[in-house]
């Protein structure tokens, strides 16, 4: 437990007061840490904090909390999996699949030095039918009872599973780095189908979390495409252009749909790298509506409003009906946000150097603030955070997981 320097880095960040690390920045860079002033509405406290031994270091990771079956499942990327209390953080279960050589004495000897070879969990969990599914960046897929942490099976497919399965009418669904979309049995693993999408020389290093829905699963694809296939066949319900490469150059080109794709109302909402956002409708693949804006960050539906962060830190409601914008914050620019989860009457967002922001819903503006990761780049919230009965799950870079209780 580390609260008290917590507490105290808190304290200097909302006081304005520079930290040491100021000392060794240049302008931007004090600019993007200087937090603007705020008039807090209320204080966020921390529930419990719990230390999953390792997190995702300084690596590309997708790895977030999942909560259901009466449990938070948390995971690191050396290959520790756990289900925890969501009341205390309490450890019901854990599992290791990390690998370590066992050709010898002098790899016994070495072992117990060694927290062995990564297994690289990176695709996020997902549970469904009381099992917890997961990818690695080595193009395994495992399943996991959800009460136990027995494995039920491991699979292989080609590509790295940067990205959490989708699961839905017995299939899970997978979305590997190659461009191949898979269809496998959720109850053995078998391959039931394969879905493939072109891979442009340069693309980002995210791929798009696959959704499932309607009898289809819907990804976006590197090329800048909405593709739907049939879940119980594979087959292609239908492509859609959604960006289209221009520029001079590789990197201008780049058109990455990233984000998972959000449905809602018999619509799809997607948003690509390169500064499209559109609604495109399910059954038929019609472009509604195109807006532009850009991200890498998922996008999230509650009601009539659509929240955007783009690829500079800005946070945007939009009316998800038109795409006509409702209110912009751009205070938190450069400090890499996440998506935003929807608490009470406020949107929430983490940043890349610890921090938690509420954002009123109805206009944007900031309300609460609380630092977590004590204004370190080294331990800053990286994925969003998980909303349970009024409780944020979330962990940091260093595999720190807070619960959170947000008063309304």
């Amino acid at each position: 437990m580390r609260f008290s320097p917590l507490l105290l880095a808190g304290a200097l960040a909302l006081s304005g007061c520079s930290t040491v690390s100021d000392w060794f920045a240049d302008d931007e860079e004090l600019e993007v840490r200087r937090l603007p002033d705020i008039e807090a509405r209320f204080t966020p406290q921390v529930v419990w904090e719990k230390d999953i031994d390792n997190g995702v270091d300084q690596y590309f990771s997708r790895l977030s909390p999942a909560l259901g079956y009466g449990a938070l499942y948390v995971a690191n990327r050396q290959g520790g999996v756990f289900s925890l209390d969501p009341a205390n953080g309490k450890t019901n279960w854990q599992a290791d699949f990390a690998t370590f050589d066992d050709s010898g004495y002098l790899s016994f000897l070495t072992n117990l030095f060694s927290d062995g070879v990564p297994a690289k969990i990176s695709g996020g969990l997902t549970l469904a039918y009381e099992t917890v599914y997961f990818g690695t960046e080595d193009g395994y897929v495992y399943a996991l009872d959800a009460e136990t942490g027995e494995q039920r099976w491991r699979v292989s497919v080609r590509g790295e599973v940067l990205a959490r399965p989708a699961v839905d009418e017995n299939v899970v669904v997978v979305n590997t780095g190659s461009g191949q979309l898979f269809g496998l049995d959720a109850a053995s693993g078998e391959q039931l189908w394969r879905y493939e999408s072109e891979v442009p020389a340069l693309s980002l290093r995210g791929i798009s979390a696959p959704a499932a829905a309607n009898g289809g699963a819907i990804v976006g694809t590197a090329s800048g495409k909405l593709a739907v296939t049939l879940l119980e066949t594979g087959q292609t319900a239908w492509e859609q252009p959604i960006a289209k490469p221009s520029g001079a150059t590789e990197l201008d080109r780049i058109v990455d749909i990233d984000t998972a794709p959000v449905v809602f109302g018999g619509v799809i909402y997607t948003i690509s790298y390169s500064g499209t956002l559109a609604a495109v409708e399910l059954r038929s693949g019609r472009v509604m509506w195109k807006r532009e804006y850009n991200s890498y960050q998922d996008l999230v539906v509650q009601g009539n409003q659509l929240f955007v962060v783009d690829t500079k830190s800005n946070v945007y409601s939009l009316d998800r009906r038109n795409g006509i914008e409702q209110w912009s914050m751009g205070r938190l620019r450069g400090r890499e946000l996440t998506h935003v989860v929807v608490a009470n009457n406020n949107v929430v967002v983490g940043d890349k150097f610890g921090f938690l922001h509420w954002l009123d819903r109805n206009d944007g503006s900031l309300v609460a603030r609380l630092d977590v990761g004590g204004d370190d780049e080294d331990n800053g919230i990286y994925t969003a955070p998980v909303v349970g009965d009024d409780v944020l799950y979330l962990q940091t870079r260093e595999g720190d997981v807070f619960a959170v209780s947000t008063p309304e």
